[in-house]
């Protein structure tokens, strides 16, 4: 979670490399006024919200985080997205534009890669969301939901249905309902981490 400004320009740094994003030049910046990445704009004010959310949410800055809401509010249903705050750890990266809805009770560590279609959420009337690990691959398709833990290093198959708790860790699981398929090295997958 984000809880100072060094945290939030980490978070930063390491959604821009996730997502592939090289360091501002000149040039990038002409293509980012020609051709925005929505995507990124859309992390880009997440982050900064949460940090806002987290650290500077009274006085004067009350105006700007009021601000940022409702701007992530206009990018969020813009791109299909229905992502709350303080749920990604860092290196985020959303590869396309799509509907993404996630439960606010969700907690997903660092590195996550996640696909449009997705859905992760609560279960039965129950507030209990899943807990993702760190380095995690969610492909198009993939319902994830209920009281349930997924390890570090877990690749989701597209259209999978997730509704129990993986806990062994460098695994394919796929399928309706989900099954562990086999070991896999997750760094062939997210290749920045």
């Amino acid at each position: 979670m984000i809880h100072n400004k060094q945290t939030y320009h980490e978070y930063l740094k390491a959604d821009q490399v996730a997502l592939g994003i090289s360091d501002p030049s000149f040039m990038s910046s002409l293509v980012s006024i020609i051709s925005p990445n929505h995507i990124w704009k859309f992390q880009k004010t997440l982050r900064t919200l949460e940090y806002y959310h987290n650290c500077k949410n009274k006085g004067l800055n009350k105006i700007v985080y009021t601000y940022l809401r409702f701007k992530f509010k206009n990018i969020s249903l813009k791109l299909g997205f229905s992502i709350p705050i303080n749920v990604f750890g860092p290196g985020l990266a959303i590869v396309h534009y799509g509907t993404i809805v996630i439960n606010s009770n969700t907690t997903v560590g660092k590195n996550c890669r996640i696909h449009a279609c997705t859905n992760i959420g609560a279960s039965g009337g129950s507030k209990k969301a899943p807990k993702l690990g760190d380095n995690i691959y969610i492909a198009p398709g993939a319902k994830i939901y209920g009281d349930i833990e997924i390890a570090n290093n877990i690749a989701i198959g597209a259209n999978a249905v997730v509704n129990k708790s993986f806990t062994e860790d460098s695994m394919m699981v796929a399928g309706n309902p989900a099954k562990a398929i086999k070991k896999i090295d997750i760094t062939k997958i997210i290749k920045h981490i």
